[in-house]
Formats: C-alpha cells, sequence, structure tokens
C-alpha cells in the first residue's frame, strides 16, 4: 500500500457553469483509522447532480463545502486495514467517503456490498441513495396505480430509470424524456417503458406528450425542471401526484428564471406537488434496499454505469452530468481489485 493519498477539493466556488478551476487535486498522507473507523480503498467513486448545491455559499438541504475542503460522495471501498470488529480487511463496503484514493470511515455508517447480488459500482446506484430515492420518491410520494400514466424526467438517469421500472411493475403506463435516441431506445427496448421523448430534438414537448401520454398524466417524477415540466404540468389529470425529486436545469442558474405560473392549474385537478429528500425515509432504507436487491437479483430491475476511469478524472465525470454525458449512474473507478 502507497503511503500517498489524493483528494480533490473544492478549489472555489462557481459562478453558474463549473469548471475546472473549481477544483484541486492534493496529495496527503494516507490517513490511519481511530477505534471504530475502517481505512478503506476507493474502488468507486459516485458523482451526483446535489453536488453543485454544496459548492455554493447557501444554505440547503446538503451541507455546503467550504472552499479548501475535501469533496465528498458515495464510495464503494476495499477495507485495508480495520479497527472495528465489525469488518476486517479484505471487505468491500459502501459509504460516504471523499473523492480521494483512502478515507476513513466510521464502520457504523457503512453498509456491506455483496458482489454476488451486483457489480460493485451498482451500489452506488440502483442499490444505493439514487435507487432508494426512486423506490421511496415514486411508491410513496407519486403513490401510482394500476392503469396511470407516469412521466419521468431524467429517465434515462440513475433515478429516473429505476422509477420507470417500478411504475411498470406497479402496471402502469410510463413515457421518459431523455436527452439522444441512444437513451429513448434503451428506456423502451431495455427498460420496457412504453414511449420516450428526445427532448433535445422535440420542438413541441406538449404535442410530444399528447402523443405518448394520450390519456394525461397521473403521476409527474420531476428530476428536471424547466420546460420539460412546464408542458407536463399541463396534462396533469385529476388528482394528479407530482413528486419533486431534483431541478437540474436549474441548478447552475445564478438567477432561476421565472417560467409559467403553475400553480392556478393545479387547482381545478387538484394535484398534489411535494419535494422528496430520500433521507426522509432513513430508517426505512432496508426495506428498499432488500427490495431492490432481489429485483437485481432475479433481473427483474435492469440497470446500468457509464464508469470514467481514474481519480484524476473525476472533475469531469461530475461535469458530464449537466451536459448529459452519462446513461444510468455515473460513476469513477479509482481503483481495480489487482492494483
Amino acid at each position: 500500500m502507497t503511503n500517498t493519498n489524493r483528494e480533490w477539493l473544492l478549489a472555489e466556488r462557481p459562478e453558474g457553469e463549473p469548471d475546472q478551476d473549481c477544483f484541486e487535486l492534493r496529495e496527503t498522507d494516507v490517513p490511519s483509522p481511530a477505534p471504530g473507523e475502517l481505512l478503506v480503498r476507493t474502488r468507486f467513486l459516485s458523482v451526483d447532480p446535489y453536488m453543485r448545491g454544496r459548492m455554493r455559499d447557501a444554505e440547503s438541504y446538503a451541507e455546503p463545502w467550504d472552499v479548501g475542503d475535501a469533496l465528498k460522495g458515495g464510495v464503494v471501498g476495499e477495507v485495508v486495514e480495520s479497527a472495528s470488529d465489525a469488518y476486517e480487511a479484505g471487505d468491500l463496503v459502501t459509504g460516504e467517503g471523499r473523492w480521494g484514493d483512502y478515507a476513513t470511515l466510521d464502520a457504523d455508517d457503512v453498509a456491506p456490498v455483496d458482489p454476488s447480488v451486483a457489480d460493485p459500482e451498482a451500489y452506488l446506484g440502483v442499490l444505493g441513495m439514487p435507487g432508494r430515492t426512486a423506490y421511496f420518491g415514486l411508491l410513496e410520494v407519486g403513490e401510482p396505480k394500476p392503469g396511470d400514466t407516469v412521466v419521468v424526467s431524467g429517465a434515462a438517469g440513475a433515478v429516473g430509470s429505476v422509477v420507470g421500472q417500478i411504475a411498470k411493475r406497479n402496471g402502469c403506463r410510463v413515457v421518459g424524456f431523455a436527452g439522444s435516441d441512444e437513451k429513448t431506445a434503451w428506456l423502451t427496448d431495455d427498460l420496457g417503458f412504453d414511449a420516450a421523448i428526445n427532448y433535445k430534438t422535440t420542438d413541441d414537448y406538449r404535442a410530444a406528450l399528447d402523443e405518448a401520454a394520450p390519456d394525461g398524466v397521473d403521476v409527474y417524477f420531476d428530476n428536471v425542471g424547466g420546460p420539460i415540466t412546464d408542458a407536463v404540468f399541463t396534462k396533469l389529470n385529476l388528482d394528479a401526484r407530482v413528486a419533486v425529486c431534483g431541478q437540474i436545469a436549474h441548478y447552475n442558474d445564478e438567477e432561476v428564471p421565472t417560467g409559467p405560473r403553475k400553480l392556478p392549474g393545479l387547482i381545478p385537478v387538484r394535484a398534489r406537488v411535494q419535494g422528496l429528500l430520500v433521507g426522509d425515509f432513513a430508517t426505512r432504507f432496508g426495506e428498499a434496499s432488500e427490495r431492490l436487491g432481489r429485483w437485481v437479483a432475479t433481473g427483474d430491475l435492469e440497470h446500468r454505469e457509464t464508469v470514467v476511469e481514474g481519480l484524476e478524472n473525476a472533475p469531469d465525470a461530475f461535469l458530464g452530468l449537466f451536459s448529459g454525458d452519462n446513461i444510468g449512474k455515473q460513476v469513477v473507478r479509482v481503483s481495480s481489485p489487482d492494483e
């Protein structure tokens, strides 16, 4: 094991869309675990859109990073030194770590990774935070019923792709918005969506919805915001449910633009719009992990990861989220088992 650890820091706060100047790679000593901790060598690192909010100097549901702080995110890694009876060297675990080669993690805050269920990187996607977000966001906030039409924006991403498949399991018609023909083909041909709309080549979202969702929209799972959401709101049915999970179309805006006034349209249809934070369901994470793991193991729930090679390319992987580079979950491979 080397004595040198590389980790990424927040070099400066972005104005608008982040760029490479916002990141700094620093070399440090490999840390030692305190009692109850694990020294983990990172195998895979997660990059997620919500991290953009942590780069702002503003109060939010996720604590902002200070300039000079190490960036943090979900990791899957191998225990190389244990100061806990719960795990031993060689175990694979997942938890919240740093954008680095190594990190010390509290043994109480990690979960084991079982490669017999799925590849380790899946524990950052379908079997991790995005999968649980899809599970609770759709079932608890969206409350889908058989025969409902469910529309998902950002449908080819880590959360949206799982939302659509769970909706299909619940007997719904599912329509997804995604940003390329490759992505829309994946949604319909592989994941079983009934229809998919390429928002980058579609001029009229409302007309596209008339064709893809002729009976209107009963559940809208919103990962994006912006013009797609404006269009979907005009198609909401009586007693529709809207789960607001993300607004990536606005994450880099310095001033959020004023779009159509949506609230008057909710009155006649009595639609319910509810924000979603997966942490609110923390006491039930075991339930979600068990069901998602079973569906993945039996092949009933498909998943895909876009893997960017090398810790040095972690900023590129993060920035790629805002241009739609990923299909499924975007992860960074930091190390391999034989290294």
